[in-house]
């Protein structure tokens, strides 16, 4: 069954810009569409140009999930994308990439759509917005693993669980009071606003909100002493670094720092 679904990929204002872009099937995903995402995460990832990344979908959705109708078009037998869906720590890829990632959603994030939001670091939604974790409606658990082991770190063991049990929507406002995002815009500005946050975080020192963001997630799993002993020898490693010399320079001359990442 022919598709014209895609996910683009644009740099804005420092900013790796993907969008998943499939509106008449409300953004689902194909296979190839799923891999053309993978590979422009690992270009953002090893662009100096890009700062952060903004994850968003066309239009008035996010991602309503696997495209059936793409899928019901191949055999039971060959289905399955043939890119690994993480790394081999076992992070999914969005969550792997190593810039902080922002998830824009407007409309509806549906399965697999909601799981993508969750493995995001910040999000941010219109007042349209609604996440939902259907899955046991399909007789399935979450498929990508995240509703059950990132949701309820993200946003508490109950209020996790109700949702996947329920299967219900998760409104903008709803989702605001719980903490799973952090902004609700109207959707006309939505785009503006998760650039206008990624911006916020581009004045900090691109290695250190790589170690950040990997010490954060690596945290997670880990005794705090083996979480504290790490810190401290990134650390020491990050006092004799290029941008923390920068760093301290800028601040002594009253000037905004000028990072490499190095």
């Amino acid at each position: 069954m022919a598709n014209t679904g895609q996910v683009r990929y644009e740099v804005v204002r420092g900013s790796a810009v993907i969008t998943i872009d499939n509106p008449t099937r409300r953004n689902a995903m194909t296979y190839p569409m799923i891999e053309t995402m993978y590979d422009h995460l690992l270009t953002a990832a090893a662009a100096d140009e890009v700062r952060t990344v903004v994850l968003t979908g066309e239009g008035d959705a996010f991602c309503s999930g696997i495209d059936l109708a793409f899928l019901e078009s191949i055999p039971p037998e060959d289905r399955g994308i043939t890119a690994s869906p993480m790394n081999e720590a076992g992070w999914w890829n969005i969550t792997a990439c190593p810039k902080p990632v922002i998830v824009a959603c407007d409309g509806p994030a549906v399965g697999m759509g909601a799981e993508w939001t969750s493995h995001g670091d910040v999000r941010i939604a219109s007042n349209r917005a609604r996440f939902a974790w259907n899955f046991a409606h399909r007789g399935l658990i979450p498929d990508t693993g995240a509703g059950s082991w990132l949701l309820p770190r993200q946003i508490g063991l109950q209020p996790a669980l109700r949702l996947l049990y329920s299967g219900s929507w998760l409104p903008a406002e709803e989702a605001l009071a719980l903490g799973y995002i952090c902004e609700m815009v109207e959707p006309g500005d939505l785009l503006e606003a998760a650039l206008t946050e990624a911006e916020r975080y581009h004045a900090g020192s691109p290695r250190a909100h790589r170690l950040t963001k990997a010490l954060l997630y690596a945290g997670l799993t880990r005794p705090v002493l083996e979480h504290q002993l790490e810190s401290r020898e990134i650390l020491l490693d990050c006092f004799v670094s290029e941008d923390h010399a920068e760093g301290v320079a800028a601040f002594t001359e009253k000037r905004p720092p000028k990072f490499t990442g190095k």
